[in-house]
């Protein structure tokens, strides 16, 4: 059985990127790089209404798959 260690970061690929102290931001603690949750796509531009929370905050476009997160 192989161990969930998180969600992948859009920059390296690891699965340690991790929500901060601030809604909608995260970063990754192998790369130490930043992201910010957007509601437009970077990809698609399809906007989409975000929830800030980190149990439930969708990382993923609807539209077309990529991420929702925009290196800080």
């Amino acid at each position: 059985m192989e161990a969930d260690l998180g969600l992948a970061c859009p920059s390296c690929s690891e699965p340690w990127l991790r929500p901060t102290n601030l809604p909608g931001r995260y970063r990754c603690v192998y790369c130490m790089h930043r992201f910010e949750l957007r509601s437009a796509c970077p990809n698609c531009g399809e906007h989409s209404t975000i929830v800030r929370m980190t149990s439930t905050a969708t990382l993923t476009c609807n539209h077309c798959g990529g991420s929702m997160l925009v290196e800080v």
